[in-house]
């Protein structure tokens, strides 16, 4: 959800790569309904596994629980947003996980991109 926000609210001002440390075979139903909710489709989405590589590539890396997993390299900046996992949760229970995340990613927007370039 984070990724798909980031990448509606600041089109081709950043560059997102999404990924988890352990990442579902498909995007859950739920989320992908919450999502369409506020306008943002990410059905076609297919979940990838996080790599050194990626994180490596990126500037910013924000992190959901993943503790231990998660590669750590020198000069990276480094955000573990700590919110209830959506898996097996219904839309109803998606949909304050999906706002939090929102408010989240205009917080992010609002710190890395000058006043000029939101």
């Amino acid at each position: 959800m984070a990724a798909a926000f980031l990448t509606h609210l600041a089109p081709d001002r950043v560059r997102v790569r999404s990924a988890g440390s352990a990442p579902a075979d498909a995007v859950n139903p739920a989320v992908v309904e919450a999502m369409k909710e506020v306008g943002i489709d990410i059905s076609a989405e297919i979940p990838k596994v996080l790599t050194a590589d990626a994180v490596r590539a990126s500037d910013v890396v924000i992190t959901m629980g993943c503790g231990d997993t998660c590669p750590i390299f020198p000069g990276k900046r480094y955000l573990d947003w700590r919110l209830d996992d959506p898996a097996g949760r219904g839309v109803e229970a998606v949909r304050p996980i999906r706002d939090e995340i929102e408010q989240r990613v205009h917080g992010l927007i609002a710190e890395i991109l000058p006043e000029g370039h939101r």
